[in-house]
Formats: structure tokens, sequence, C-alpha cells
């Protein structure tokens, strides 16, 4: 049992560090002159996106630092455990799993680092815009929208998990974590996505550059993380009604690399790979640690799954969830989303015509049987590189439109719209029950028993509603990077977390 007394997600582990890092003195810089010419200032935009993969200056490997946070929202849930070859293997996420956390781990220091450094790129381009007169009105414009937006996203990222931070601007207006308080951190993150909204346009011919749904949408999140029901829903709303999104028809489907840009994503960090960057940095470099094993992938067999995850996937003869820990037997009927985020003995993996098997798992004794799945892509698509640092160029979506969705419900229940909340979920559950369920190798019946279906019953109370939207939200979400969080804010992560079984 993880043995725990949570008092944030990393509260004040480095509340008291010094500002070190904000106030290094470059070794070189260009002149104000030279940076505020249009191609630098567009180099400088480059930069500021760059850093969305977590490979700062102040990170030697991003997996200490991951965009996903595979390291932070799952393996400090119920979710997942480390992994690798032992609790030695990257013994600091091990530290981390078993919260005897300090701000000298390294990934807590380097996330904080690049985070921050997110935050100076953006601000460095905003001052140079602001200050040029070589720029284009409309460009101009636009790429100040683009950058609010960016430092949204690193204060977001800053605040959920460290809480009490520091604050500068483009001025260099700096307060300390001791001058302004959590609240006034959530206006200025507020501030910024509404100054995005107001000037981003609805579609983006580049990839990966934020639209004004992308901006509705992280404010969304911002007002739910705040409890700020009525204005988070409000603000799905607009991502819901005019911003264009549907689900991926089949949840096999959203994590390949075909639909990295699809019909689902709200906003994602762009992967590639043999594009001529060092050591391929431009890859998945975050997340490389997760593939299984077996005999196409490299063994690091990180991002464990839980047997309590695993379990969480059953359902009842009308294919509804079943709130409790039984193991799952081969009987069982299951939520077919769990073969699409867990690598299971006996069931296929991929589309490599073979089956998961518990002899991919690295240190079974510690971490169980399973394997990661949903973010692993097949070891037979060009996106995967078969060779060091074997990454991927299957992009990470920061906010899908399942997401929203759910924010939705989830804000609906809280005012009390328990009907809303429960279409909304209705919603998810539908797309998961009409889609494509994985065969087994001979392609001749479901791999498993799979049974899922729509909630038909008006919820009977809002009790009701919340443990339905908040299992909904794991069994959608799972090992996308969100739980502990998700169980931070909801309240309820100590009694989760100290009461889940090890594999």
């Amino acid at each position: 049992m993880k043995n725990i007394i949570i008092l944030f997600a990393l509260i004040g582990l480095l509340a008291s560090c010094s500002d070190e890092f904000l106030e290094k003195e470059p070794f070189g810089e260009l002149t104000d002159d030279q940076v505020e010419l249009p191609e630098n200032i567009e180099s400088l935009v480059i930069s500021a996106y760059s850093i969305l993969n977590g490979q700062g200056n102040e990170a030697s490997n991003a997996f200490n630092s991951p965009a996903s946070n595979w390291s932070f929202g799952d393996v400090l849930s119920d979710d997942a455990y480390k992994g690798g070859g032992g609790t030695g293997d990257q013994n600091q996420i091990h530290r981390m799993e078993i919260y005897n956390i300090d701000g000298q781990i390294i990934d807590v220091v380097q996330k904080w680092s690049v985070l921050y450094e997110g935050v100076y790129r953006a601000n460095t381009v905003l001052k140079a815009l602001k200050n040029t007169t070589e720029f284009d009105e409309a460009t101009k414009t636009q790429r100040v929208a683009e950058m609010r937006f960016l430092r949204g996203h690193f204060y977001f990222e800053l605040k959920k998990l460290y809480n009490r931070i520091s604050y500068t601007d483009e001025d260099g207006n700096y307060l300390s974590n001791t001058q302004i308080t959590p609240e006034e951190i959530w206006t200025k993150i507020e501030d910024d996505f509404n100054a995005a909204i107001a000037v981003l346009p609805e579609t983006q011919a580049d990839p990966g550059r934020p639209t004004k749904y992308a901006a509705w949408a992280y404010l969304s999140k911002t007002y739910l993380y705040q409890g700020e029901w009525q204005l988070a829903s409000d603000a799905a709303d607009e991502v819901i009604s005019k911003g264009g999104y549907s689900l991926t028809p089949n949840f096999s489907e959203i994590f390949i690399p075909e639909n990295d840009n699809g019909e689902e994503v709200v906003f994602a960090i762009q992967y590639s790979i043999n594009d001529g960057s060092p050591s391929n940095y431009n890859g998945s470099i975050g997340d490389r640690l997760m593939p299984p094993g077996g005999p196409r992938y490299a063994a690091y067999g990180f991002l464990r799954p839980s047997q309590n995850l695993v379990n969480a996937y059953k359902t009842d003869v009308d294919g509804m969830p079943i709130i409790g820990n039984d193991d799952v037997t081969e009987s069982d009927n299951v939520d077919p989303r769990l073969d699409v985020t867990i690598g299971r003995p006996g069931i296929p993996y991929k589309d490599l015509e073979i089956n998961y098997e518990e002899s991919w798992a690295r240190d079974l004794a510690t971490y169980g049987p399973y394997g990661p799945k949903k973010r692993v892509i097949s070891a037979n698509h060009p996106a995967y590189l078969q060779s060091w640092p074997y990454v991927t160029a299957a992009n990470y979506s920061i906010i899908r439109y399942a997401d929203v969705l759910l924010w939705k419900a989830e804000a609906e229940i809280e005012l009390e719209n328990l009907e809303e909340g429960r279409t909304y979920i209705n919603m998810i559950r539908e797309r998961a029950k009409t889609g494509s369920y994985i065969q087994n190798l001979e392609g001749t019946a479901n791999a498993a028993n799979y049974l899922i279906d729509t909630y038909d019953d008006p919820f009977a109370s809002k009790e009701e509603a919340t443990i339905a939207l908040r299992t909904e939200r794991r069994l959608e979400m799972a090992h996308e990077g969100h739980r502990f969080f998700d169980l931070v804010r909801w309240g309820i992560a100590a009694d989760v977390i100290n009461t889940c079984r090890l594999p």
C-alpha cells in the first residue's frame, strides 16, 4: 500500500528554493535591435513552442520533465507504478511514488525549471513584440495572443504542480511566491487565456498553434480547478457549440499518429523524428521509457498499470461499471477501453500479430504483469524510431474533446443539473460502446468479454452522479497524466491512494 499523507501534488517543495533560475545572467544575448527584427522574433516564437515538449535548456532529458506528466500525474496516483528494472531504476521516480519527496529530486527541479524556461521564452517574445516597429500589425497581434496562450499553459502547469509559485511578466515585473497568492495566480492565468480568446482565429493553418477554442477550453479547465462551476460550464459550451470538434469514432484510433491532429484534438504538442534535430530531441523524449519490452520494443518498461486500474474496467451484466476492487478474470465482462489502454497477457498488442505476454514485464514481482498500451504506438509504424533514443513522432494531446465533455459534465453535476451531466457522460460511453473492439489474433472474435452501455436511468442523487463522472473520467483518461491532479482537486487523493493495492 502506498502509505501517504497528501498535502498537494508536490505542494511547496520548491517554495523555499531560490529564484536563481529566474535571475541568471545570460552568457550571451542579442541586442534589443536584433531581437526586434521580424525574422528573429519568429525564431523566438518557435523556441517558445519547442519547449512544450519538456526538453528545455535546464533539463538534461525530458523524461525528467515529461510534457505528458506520466511520472507526476499517473505514477503518483492509483493508476500506475513506476516500472522499469526495480526501485533503483530511475530511483528519483520511485521516491516520488512512495512520497519520499524533497526539492532536490531531479524530476521536481527540472519540471520547475523547464516550465519557467517556457514562461521566460513567452515573455521574451511578448517584450520584443511590444517594442518592435518592424512587424506587420496583424501578425504581431496574432503572435501576442499565441504567447499569452503559451504563458497561460506554463503557469497553469506550475500552479497545478507546485501551488505557491512566483510570477513574472514581459515587463520584468516580478512577484515572489510570498508576494502573490495562489488565487492571484489563477487570475493571471485567466487573463492570459481571455486575451488569447479575443484574438486567436477559430482555425489555424499550422498544426500546433492554438485556436480561439483551444483557449476557451483551457479557460474552462482553469475555472474547473478553482471550483468556478458556472464559468467552467459556460467556457466549455463555447468549445462544444462552436469549436467544430467531435469524438473520434473508435477509441482505439485516438492515439495513432494518423490522428495526431484529428477531430478530437483541441491542443497538442507536435513531435517529429528524423528531422535533423540532435538525438531526435523533437521526438517524444519525455515518454521514451514507456515501451514494454517484448520482441519489438526497447525494454524500458516504465508506466506500469496498476491492478486497481485494471479492475476499474470491470462491468456488470448490463455493461455498467462495478465499483469495487475484485481482480479481473478471463470470464469477466470488461469495458472495451481496457485493452486499448493496458497491455494484458493473452490480448493482442497493437498490430504486431502477437499477444502481450507476462514475460514482457520487467521486475514482475514488484510491478505486476501489465504494460502501457494507450500511448505506445506500434513498433511497425514509421513514427516509431527503432533505434536509440527510441522516441516517436506521435503527438501528445494536452486537451482533447472528450476532456472538455467531461469538464462540462462535472460542472453541470456540481450545479445540480444531473440530467445534463448524464448526457455528456453518455456521449463518452456511447463512443466506447459503438466503436470497434480489440479482436483475437485470428480476427474471429473479440479478444475479451467486452460489454459497455450508457446510463439509461436518471441519477438518483448528486452523489451517484459524481461517482459516475469520476469513474468515467478515470476510464476515459487513464495514463494521460491527469489522474493524480483530479484526485487532488476532488479532495480525495489521500483516501484513494492509501487504500489502493500493490500489484
